[in-house]
């Protein structure tokens, strides 16, 4: 019997094996972990639905596999776990190509054809995910051909039109429905030419990051506006409240007094609370407040969400930092963990950082930046006095952001942090 890569979260449909955790010969149970897999920044364990002797692998490290790509064999047994969907298969055993450049080569038509781009025919089959990326790519589906019963639509489907698309637009200088932006030129250069040099391969999770990190930076116009927060209010009731909270099991640190006066002033600018939808032009402003936490781990930068941020008492918000800081830092957050965020915070206050200018996490429209709190003089009345200044930067998304918005949004969130009432930190 072949065990299948079941599904792993609401929108994921693939992943990289990272470790595999069985080898032939060895007999497993049902809900027994068979390999771990990285899908969008988390590290999530795969369960075999049913037990045997593994009789072959189907899979190696590195290899990136889609939902229903099978995994290994077994024989013998046969017991299932009820409670491990696994994915049913409308083709026999046919398992899902591993990698992209399989995706290409299995597929008979290596150039553009004029029905890809030509008129519009019958909409085929496909599951609601499916349209939704094909939606959001801006890709009509009448124009992919379908490998499944009936033609309907896989997101492999989707996968082979694009690699087809950027082969023909290579190929021929042709302007297909591909995603437009800025295409740059990999150079192998030989470093050591110029002295000793240590080369090391990037993790599945650095290569993530980057695509995201340079997706973000040359798609979003950014500007970044700089202030300093005077944290004397919030510094006095850390000192006043924190053993209360010790005392139930929270750690008082100035990133909940951050959220609660954010969410305040996200509140009153409702603007810095949207996204973009680029497919039908139009602004989504949510009147939901989640909040992604950047959070420093050893295997790169994770943004674990903070949910519903608006409904949550000072006190709550301190315990769930500490469990998402905590989860992330263990890898042991889920895709799901980190998607539906509104507005992001990127803290490197604990570090000793100052001002620096945050990339905006698309599809958000703005992001905050905290650097670290520290004594400097201050005019007050006449007087030059030392107070605790945080520094702070916004950067945002002046496509639907300007200057004079971003200015006010500053001004509000420095008051708000400033003057952070003391009814809001008692427990």
């Amino acid at each position: 019997m072949d065990v299948r890569l079941p599904k792993i979260g609401d929108t994921a449909d693939s992943g990289t094996v990272v470790s595999i955790l069985v080898k032939a010969g060895d007999t497993i149970t049902p809900g027994q972990t068979i390999l771990e897999l990285e899908n969008e920044k988390a590290i999530a364990p795969i369960p075999s639905n049913i037990g045997g002797t593994v009789t072959a692998l189907k899979v190696k490290e590195g290899d990136k596999i889609f939902v229903g790509s099978v995994i290994l064999t077994l024989d013998g047994g046969g017991a299932s776990a009820t409670a491990l969907p696994a994915p049913a298969a409308s083709k026999p055993a046919t398992p899902r190509p591993t990698s992209r450049t399989a995706i290409v080569e299995d597929h008979e038509e290596n150039e553009v054809h004029e029905e890809d781009l030509g008129e519009d025919g019958p909409v085929p089959a496909a599951s609601p995910y499916v349209r939704k990326v094909a939606r959001e790519l801006g890709i009509k589906l009448s124009r992919v051909k379908g490998s499944e019963s009936g033609g309907r639509v896989t997101i492999p489907d989707v996968a082979r039109y694009i690699s087809r698309l950027e082969r023909g637009v290579s190929r021929a200088g042709r302007h297909a429905e591909e995603p437009k932006g800025l295409v740059f030129t990999p150079v192998n250069q030989d470093f050591s030419l110029y002295g000793p040099v240590v080369s090391e391969p990037l993790s599945q999770l650095r290569k993530i990051i980057a695509s995201r990190m340079v997706e973000n930076a040359v798609s979003l116009p950014h500007v970044t506006q700089f202030d300093d927060v005077d944290m004397t209010q919030i510094e006095a009731l850390r000192a006043k409240f924190k053993a209360g909270y010790e005392k139930v099991g929270a750690r008082l640190t100035p990133t909940p007094f951050i959220i609660k006066a954010l969410v305040k002033t996200l509140q009153k600018h409702p603007r810095f609370n949207s996204s973009v939808n680029e497919v039908s032009d139009t602004l989504v402003i949510k009147h939901y407040f989640h909040i992604g936490i950047a959070v420093d781990t050893e295997a790169g930068l994770l943004v674990p969400i903070l949910r519903d941020a608006d409904k949550k008492p000072l006190l709550e918000i301190a315990k769930e930092l500490s469990a998402i800081a905590e989860k992330a830092r263990d890898r042991k957050v889920t895709p799901d963990d980190m998607k539906g965020g509104t507005f992001t915070i990127s803290n490197q206050g604990a570090i000793g950082s100052g001002h620096f200018t945050p990339i905006i996490n698309k599809p958000e429209v703005a992001i905050l930046g905290l650097g670290k709190t520290t004594q400097k003089p201050v005019v007050l009345d006449g007087k030059v006095l030392a107070r605790p200044l945080m520094p702070i930067t916004i950067s945002y998304d002046h496509r639907i952001i300007d200057g004079g918005s971003a200015a006010r949004f500053t001004v509000d969130l420095v008051k708000a942090l400033s003057e952070f009432p003391e009814s809001d930190a008692a427990i």
